[in-house]
């Protein structure tokens, strides 16, 4: 049997075979991106960079990365920086003590935060070779180690002592700092207002009340753009405050508050979630944000609590389901599109919020189910739930909340996959799609589409249940279907 040839670094050279090429930057290294992790200003050493690609990726959008690879570039120095990449380095370490001192060198190296990608227990169809100690000999003789998600953050966990965020599945991030891990809870759960464009002080005036309006309270200089706070530097904050008193619509306000309150209270339930700090480690927005509307941190927090304890709350969750104004509820969860996840009530956003920190989002998804039968999410993804009438679906990632275990499905390979109908249903009433796909539903309705409600939930069934009753789909309209035109069935390749 081909045995592993341990180097003196502690490198196999054939983990060299694991390396491949990219045309753009990987999964890890474009979901840091977008996290704000990288980015121009922010020195990043990728550690165990391969080919190369992510390094040559980042410096294309101006920052400043730097690679080292024991094959690739051994020559290249490792030096600390502010961000360290650990991309798919850990699965191919056959040796855990090795495995576990990589880890330690890499967190070693990072001043703020450490990205960790790994492939996941759910790819092994896709690895051709066999078991091998924790992993699977490849007939290419690499080695592959495939971690569970909870496994890979508890592993970095213990490596590194600190909290850690999942940011999507296989993507765990590190911060040094934990003023940075609760600033990165805080831009995902509670969005930053956009600022209207200002070239004088009167649109810089304008701005201000947009953003009263929408968050419910006026802005400290500090959070405002540095263009927009120097057509304001004149102005003294008694006259600022004057001027947009006199011009915000109270009502606009008033909504912006709950809006704020709301989002605050979810905050701070994910924190204790996942840790809560003091009220001086928050950012300076959400600090704001727990002065206007709650009379001390103290009172934000036991609200929060109680918020988390309503989860454990079966008979609660289940109300909060059926009383939701957006999603459609089954016998056994609620179902929302994303664009209407804002709008279901805080403790059903609480019950995402906690299962993606704790497992990941992917990246693709546009549906969410939330069960009430147990505490598990999935994230579900309909590439063409816009286009489509009937949306086939492609992936779903679940994670059960207890065990933290999680599952990936592909339908993509499939020729008779699930889809969806009465797609209004998993929109907000006020979603301007509604209408049209409400229109859709009832002309099914009437043609007797959904009398046999068990044939219809994948495409063969569904395309039977046209036939059946002379119908085809053009677009989101419903017409009857041409006797002499044939009847394409899709081909059995199970």
């Amino acid at each position: 049997m081909w045995r592993w040839s341990a180097m003196a670094a502690g490198w196999d050279t054939e983990r060299r075979l694991t390396a491949i090429g990219r045309v753009g930057l990987s999964v890890p290294a474009r979901q840091a991106v977008v996290d704000g992790q990288l980015r121009p200003g922010v020195s990043v050493l990728d550690y165990g960079c391969g080919r190369g690609d992510d390094v040559h990726g980042l410096q294309q959008m101006q920052v400043n990365a730097k690679g080292w690879d024991p094959y690739f570039f051994p020559g290249n120095a490792q030096e600390v920086s502010d961000a360290v990449l650990l991309t798919y380095v850990l699965n191919v370490i056959e040796d855990p003590t090795e495995r576990r001192m990589t880890l330690v060198r890499a967190w070693g190296l990072a001043r703020s935060v450490l990205v960790v990608a790994a492939r996941l227990t759910w790819e092994r169809s896709k690895v051709r070779g066999e078991e091998y100690a924790d992993g699977v000999l490849t007939s290419r003789q690499t080695f592959q180690h495939l971690f569970g998600t909870g496994e890979l953050r508890a592993f970095v966990e213990d490596v590194t002592g600190v909290r850690c965020v999942s940011a999507a599945p296989g993507i765990v991030y590190a911060f040094r700092e934990d003023s940075s891990r609760i600033a990165f809870l805080a831009r995902r759960i509670v969005p930053n207002v956009d600022w209207m464009t200002s070239d004088d002080t009167a649109s810089a005036i304008t701005a201000v009340v947009d953003y009263t309006e929408r968050r419910g309270r006026l802005p400290r200089l500090e959070e405002m753009p540095d263009p927009l706070a120097e057509l304001l530097g004149h102005l003294s904050g008694a006259d600022l405050q004057r001027l947009v008193r006199r011009t915000a619509a109270p009502e606009k306000v008033s909504v912006g508050v709950n809006r704020t309150t709301l989002n605050t209270l979810l905050f701070l339930a994910v924190e204790l979630f996942n840790g809560r700090g003091p009220f001086g480690s928050l950012p300076l927005s959400v600090q704001l944000d727990i002065r206007a509307c709650f009379s001390s941190y103290a009172e934000a927090c036991k609200r929060a609590d109680r918020l988390m304890l309503k989860l454990r709350d079966d008979a609660y969750v289940r109300g909060a389901m059926r009383a939701s104004k957006a999603g459609k509820l089954t016998p056994t969860a609620l179902y929302v599109h994303f664009r209407a996840v804002e709008q279901i009530p805080t403790v059903l956003r609480l019950y995402e919020h906690c299962a993606a920190i704790a497992a990941g989002r992917p990246t693709a998804w546009n549906v969410v189910k939330l069960r009430h039968q147990g505490r598990s999410v999935s994230w579900l993804d309909y590439p063409e739930f816009d286009r489509d009438p009937h949306p086939k679906l492609a992936t779903s990632y679940a994670v059960e909340m207890k065990s933290l275990e999680t599952t990936h499905t592909s339908y993509t390979d499939s020729t008779n996959r699930p889809l969806l109908h009465r797609k209004h249903e998993f929109l907000a009433a006020d979603d301007p799609d509604v209408p049209k796909y409400r229109r859709l539903t009832e002309a099914e309705v009437r043609a007797g589409l959904y009398e046999r409600p068990h044939l219809i939930g994948t495409e063969r069934g569904w395309e039977a249940e046209l036939v059946r009753c002379g119908r085809e789909l053009r677009g989101h309209r419903l017409v009857r279907r041409n006797a002499q035109e044939p009847v394409r069935q899709p081909e059995d390749q199970s």
